[in-house]
């Protein structure tokens, strides 16, 4: 056996380890869909409240967005995993880094929504006011859909980054894919369990990629 094949693809960790990996990879799969889930909520919710115009509300809001999309994810979840017990308050490892990763995807979220919103002309606005639409419904039925068209691009982009920072999770003890990896690896004294996780990775992101790309084609508006 080559060196190469030995140290990487190596088939009796692998076999060994699979199943090991799979729930690794069952892991990041839940942690990712709920971070997207509810970081693409919030950030469409704020970016609503935000189209109000109600200026204490909105002065909550870019503070918020500000601070979050200036902290790095990682020193946010070690903050929060190892400070805050020292303030009484114990949370799960799987909690924090989906609490911190959702919040950083709402806060890039509502920056991408509120810049669709803005984007629209303000006669859009006015045409569907003088249908007798009312504010929640003009925005709801006529903005909204415009505006999601306008940030489908940048909104896929962030998506995929935002997956690919579950990784993090495995500082706080999350039993995710590369956690499971870094475990096999001191164990086995062999780098196929990190190749398995990397494949792993690739098994999850690729096809969001590909359908990242497609939306993109899907919602542009000059197809090139």
């Amino acid at each position: 056996m080559s060196p190469i094949v030995d140290n990487f693809f190596n088939p009796a960790f692998m076999a060994k380890y699979a199943p090991s990996i799979a729930m690794g990879l069952w892991e990041t799969l839940q942690l990712a869909v709920l971070v997207v889930a509810a970081g693409l909520a919030g950030g469409l919710l704020l970016a609503a409240v935000r189209a109000f115009g109600i200026k204490p509300a909105n002065f909550l809001i870019v503070v918020f967005a500000d601070v979050c999309r200036a902290l790095p994810p990682l020193v946010l979840i070690i903050v929060c995993y190892f400070g805050l017990p020292l303030l009484g308050l114990r949370l799960p490892g799987f909690f924090v880094a989906w609490a911190v990763l959702a919040a950083i995807l709402t806060a890039f979220a509502e920056e991408v929504f509120w810049a669709g919103l803005a984007s629209i002309h303000k006669g859009q606005w006015d045409a569907a006011r003088s249908t007798g639409l009312s504010f929640v419904k003009t925005l709801r039925l006529v903005i909204l859909p415009q505006a999601v068209r306008v940030v489908v691009p940048p909104l896929t982009s962030r998506v995929v980054a935002t997956v690919k920072n579950t990784a993090l999770a495995s500082t706080v003890a999350v039993p995710d894919m590369l956690s499971r990896a870094s475990e096999a690896l001191a164990e086995g004294a062999n780098t196929t369990p990190l190749t398995m996780a990397a494949i792993g990775y690739l098994v999850l992101l690729l096809p969001l990629v590909l359908l990242s790309r497609r939306l993109e084609r899907r919602y542009a508006w000059n197809v090139r």
